[in-house]
């Protein structure tokens, strides 16, 4: 039976470090228009409590999504056969922005840019987009598995790249949150067991769909023609509370398995706090009061939340022994995946090292 095995990986971090001290110069404004009612040393502190994060790294001027996805893509093709690539997909939502016009630069694809700036000939290797939120690579990587299980490829190169800083409202308190990257991941057929064993998503448009979405800057003095990214934070995290845990018991349950076959478990990195919770309330499902504590890597901390960027640079990270405090991935260790994001859309892998 063919399955799906993922043979290289890469990811590329933007050098510019950007602390929390830096927001402390900011006009905060409330979704009314008016401004928020505490110091700036007081929001920013709270913001780090709640998230953990410390600070999060920003594209460079003369660079966008592409640039940084075709980055991420050179460093996973090491050693491979460019041309082999039966597809190329890129899970991305805004496009390339650029750092002196925000409006989203959609034509061509991502992942015809990257497909270009490989210098790839091969007409018949396919270049597309998934814009899925956050799980956008996740989605990407399920989509793969999907084309190689059917016969349509044997080769896909999955990447994931977003330019947050660029399109978060520097008004909004939730600006400190959004952070830029890219990673790639290359998957092939093979033979041998192993790989990814099951996967599951779901759609909840019917009343979540405005959760996440582009708005107007919260502050009165900016033109109301730019759109930023704007989200109910308080509810997206209790639904990804209450509905990621039970999503992936399912996908557990499909692949046969159970929590304790599981060697690490890889969220989207959105809010520590709330990644913690997620995992906390997986455990519950179980029935399980100890939860080892390098099963969760986390990134957040030190690198923000880049979307669709956060799943496969840790990826690439734990694999290269770049994280502290956790091993990477050996055969037969199980990994499960697992993403939300606006939609409102959450999705699961379970995979197994070959």
């Amino acid at each position: 039976m063919t399955t799906s095995i993922i043979t290289a990986t890469g990811c590329y971090i933007p050098p510019r470090r950007v602390l929390n001290r830096q927001f402390l110069e900011n006009e905060f404004y409330q979704p009314d228009g008016k401004k928020v009612p505490k110091n700036n040393e007081d929001i920013v502190n709270k913001l780090q409590e709640i998230t953990c994060i410390r600070e999060r790294r920003y594209i460079e001027d003369d660079m966008t999504t592409s640039d940084m996805a075709y980055h991420a893509a050179e460093k996973a093709l090491e050693g491979i056969d460019r041309e082999s690539l039966d597809y190329i997909i890129v899970g991305q939502n805004l496009g390339d922005l650029k750092a002196d016009n925000i409006t989203p630069d959609m034509v061509p694809t991502i992942a015809a840019r990257v497909k270009h700036k490989l210098r790839i000939k091969n007409p018949y290797c396919v270049a597309h987009d998934i814009p899925f939120g956050c799980p956008g690579w996740l989605q990407g990587m399920i989509t793969a598995d999907c084309y190689i299980r059917s016969g349509d490829a044997r080769k896909v190169m999955v990447i994931g790249a977003e330019t947050l800083s660029r399109i978060s409202d520097p008004h909004d308190v939730d600006c400190m949150i959004y952070a830029d990257g890219a990673g790639a991941t290359v998957m092939e057929a093979a033979q041998n067991g192993g790989g990814v064993l099951a996967h599951l998503t779901r759609s909840d448009t019917y009343d979540k769909v405005h959760l996440l979405t582009l708005g107007e800057s919260y502050s009165p003095n900016r033109n109301g023609t730019e759109l930023f990214i704007k989200m109910e934070g308080h509810e997206i995290y209790k639904y990804a509370v209450r509905t990621v845990p039970k999503l992936v018991k399912q996908c557990l349950d499909k692949a046969g398995l159970t929590l304790s076959d599981v060697t690490k478990v890889l969220i989207h990195q959105a809010n520590q706090k709330m990644d913690e919770a997620i995992l906390e309330r997986l455990f519950k499902l179980y029935k399980i009061d100890d939860i080892p504590e390098d099963i969760m890597p986390m990134t957040i901390s030190w690198l923000g939340n880049s979307s669709v960027a956060t799943l496969p640079t840790m990826l690439d990270l734990l694999q290269r022994g770049k994280l502290e405090g956790h091993k990477k991935l050996e055969s037969g260790d199980i990994g499960v995946f697992a993403s939300v994001g606006a939609g409102m859309n959450i999705n699961a892998m379970v995979y197994q090292m070959p």
